[in-house]
């Protein structure tokens, strides 16, 4: 599998153990809206890195990983998980 690459979005700083500072990039991250429910939705990435020439320690970049889709056709072999017993019942 060929490794795709990063769209990076933005950058910033680690401030403290719980709090990081970016700046993102909206051109970018605009052209990776995804629509869920109505609601809009961009995947990021969060990365810390070593510092860069600028001093920031924190990368961030589009999340473009899709989940591989199964053939839907094909039956599966697999029971049921938490199926309930049903060959009891008096109907």
């Amino acid at each position: 599998m060929e490794k795709e690459k990063k769209i990076f979005c933005g950058s910033g700083k680690k401030q403290n153990e719980t709090w990081f500072k970016a700046s993102l990039n909206f051109d970018e991250i605009s052209k990776h809206v995804e629509e869920y429910m109505g609601k809009k939705y961009v995947k990021i990435n969060i990365n810390i890195t070593e510092p860069d020439k600028y001093g920031k320690t924190v990368s961030l970049t589009i999340d473009t990983w899709k989940p591989t889709e199964k053939a839907s056709n094909q039956p599966t072999n697999r029971p049921a998980v938490n199926a309930p017993d049903i060959s009891n019942l008096p109907f």
